[in-house]
């Protein structure tokens, strides 16, 4: 397993982590831009898409496949965002959007997407407590494969 790596630990590492792969990790994004919004971020240090190791290509399609399965149930999302922006965070990661047309809600907490049909907002998120957040992590883990 290789290790960590600055932008897993700028996004709550090893707090916010919800599955652990070989060469990936799944975080619950601290920004909940719409409902179960994710960081899927590579262990390795490449900070280019292209110097990620073989092993961590093979591995991205079982992650994937987790993810897809694990958001469709929980938040029955229509289309899924795989954003790789890596603007300010320099190491090889993707942000996971759930889309959707309608409002989704957790412990009563309203997320609207507001950029459906189009590109997601990732500049608002509705505020959410400690104890929602963690609330949140628990029960998205508690679906992982």
């Amino acid at each position: 397993m290789s290790g960590v790596n600055e932008t897993m630990t700028k996004f709550g590492y090893p707090q916010s982590c919800l599955a652990e792969y070989g060469h990936w990790v799944v975080l619950l994004r601290p920004q909940q831009v719409t409902l179960g919004a994710l960081v899927l971020a590579c262990r390795e240090e490449a900070t280019a898409f292209g110097q990620i190791t073989p092993g961590a290509f093979a591995e991205l399609q079982r992650a994937t496949a987790d993810i897809e399965k694990v958001l469709g149930a929980a938040v029955g999302y229509r289309k899924l965002n795989y954003l790789m922006l890596m603007m300010v965070d320099p190491h090889v990661h993707f942000h996971v959007v759930p889309r959707y047309e309608n409002p989704r809600s957790f412990q009563e907490v309203s997320f609207p997407d507001r950029g459906w049909p189009a590109v997601p907002d990732l500049s608002i998120a509705p505020e959410l407590s400690k104890a929602q957040f963690q609330a949140l992590a628990d029960y998205l883990k508690a679906q992982w494969p």
